[in-house]
């Protein structure tokens, strides 16, 4: 049974030749031998849609480029499809769609060679800059904005791509051997500052104070003078060092200033005598006379020599306790007067009563403060013995505070 495009010989399909290829089988008659024909038709029906479609996605997209290979693909199909019909036009359609690709690949590769033979000025006009950190994200972008371009002609790719590629080591490698250079120079200087806090620990230890004073002078100018290293790498040392000379100095000043001499029996009658004194002015209404007399003692405590016997402790505490009711009540008379033009026409109630109200409103700040304080001292357990002592008197501090505050609320109270 002879088709337009084809034969059926002996039960068998054939597919007549075009483009010199020879008559090829493509099947076997199943049933019949008409619908045997249809059932090819129909497959060739399916690649002429298939020929259509890629011609129609060519015209709507813009990446028409991206189509050239599987346009190849389709079109080789054809030459080994197994249907019936006229394949000489589909064949010659996909010829003209692929020269159309190749004139826009040409134009394409021809933009994109322009494009990075620009890219490859910006990158040599940068290779030599040794502002490190930004000339390095300036090559990050150059970098990603070549690889967005697309190729050029494969017989300049390679070479192309080897002088982009080369432009960017030769930054890289001039960054790395410069950080390689400052950590060598940076071992070199931390052997100095370890030599520094070296000598800091013998000039701690020397029993002449004025020797050890002025070693530490000339360290500490050294120390100035030495070279850059890393901050995580200098910090231990630093804190050492400080430490160490902090102590020398501290020595030093002692011996220059050894502070008054008192027979221990004479520092404690003076030192109770003073805080009595005070006590008794923390008990009385203040005034202008009051507060005078308030400086004047603790302008004798400050004579006293700072070392004091340790059953002296618990009166020091009353001596700052005391002195600090004294002040915080001149702080209260000074608020409540600037505050209320007529504070003097109040009745004894009403300033009272003010005053309890200003007291509670410092006293609930006061106790947030030391709430704030015992939290943080809880949260930051470090193996520090200063840091420990530091967080100690903030505390006794604070709660001193909210004593004082408890003391004058009860005093008011009991008005």
């Amino acid at each position: 049974m002879d088709h337009p495009y084809g034969y059926i010989k002996e039960k068998k399909v054939f597919l007549k030749g075009f483009l010199g290829q020879a008559d090829r089988q493509i099947g076997e008659v199943k049933e019949d031998e008409a619908s045997t024909l249809k059932y090819f038709e129909a497959r060739f029906d399916q690649l002429k849609e298939k020929v259509e479609k890629l011609k129609s996605d060519i015209e709507e997209n813009e990446n028409k480029g991206s189509f050239l290979m599987k346009l190849i693909h389709l079109r080789d199909s054809l030459m080994q499809a197994d249907a019936l019909g006229d394949f000489i036009p589909l064949i010659e359609t996909l010829n003209e769609q692929e020269l159309a690709l190749n004139e826009i690949i040409q134009a394409n590769r021809s933009k994109n060679l322009e494009i990075k033979e620009a890219l490859i000025l910006e990158a040599e006009a940068l290779k030599d800059d040794t502002d490190w950190k930004e000339t390095a994200e300036a090559f990050k972008d150059l970098k990603l904005r070549w690889i967005k371009t697309g190729p050029v002609e494969k017989e300049l790719q390679e070479e192309i791509e080897n002088r982009f590629e080369s432009i960017v080591q030769h930054f890289f490698e001039n960054r790395r051997h410069f950080f390689e250079g400052l950590a060598l120079q940076a071992d070199e200087n931390i052997k100095v500052y370890e030599s520094l806090v070296a000598q800091a620990r013998e000039a701690h230890d020397l029993p002449d104070v004025k020797m050890a004073f002025d070693i530490s002078k000339k360290i500490q100018k050294q120390w100035k003078e030495s070279g850059k290293v890393p901050a995580e790498r200098r910090q231990p040392l630093w804190d050492e060092f400080s430490k160490l000379n902090n102590r020398i100095f501290s020595k030093y000043k002692r011996t220059l200033n050894p502070g008054p001499t008192m027979h221990p029996r004479e520092l404690m009658r003076k030192v109770e005598t003073l805080t009595e004194e005070i006590k008794q002015l923390a008990g009385k209404p203040t005034s202008y006379e009051l507060i005078g007399r308030a400086k004047a003692i603790q302008e004798e405590w400050r004579k006293l020599p700072q070392r004091k016997p340790k059953e002296a402790n618990l009166i020091v505490r009353s001596f700052q306790f005391f002195s600090d009711i004294v002040f915080e009540k001149a702080f209260l008379e000074k608020l409540v007067h600037g505050k209320y033009e007529d504070w003097d026409q109040k009745t004894q109630e009403e300033q009272t009563q003010i005053k309890i109200a200003l007291v509670k409103d410092l006293l609930r700040r006061d106790q947030t403060e030391l709430e704030a304080a015992q939290e943080n001292s809880d949260n930051f357990r470090v193996q520090s013995a200063d840091f420990d002592i530091m967080m100690k008197k903030k505390l006794f501090s604070v709660k001193r505070k909210v004593d004082v505050k408890n003391y004058i609320l009860k005093q008011l109270s009991f008005n």
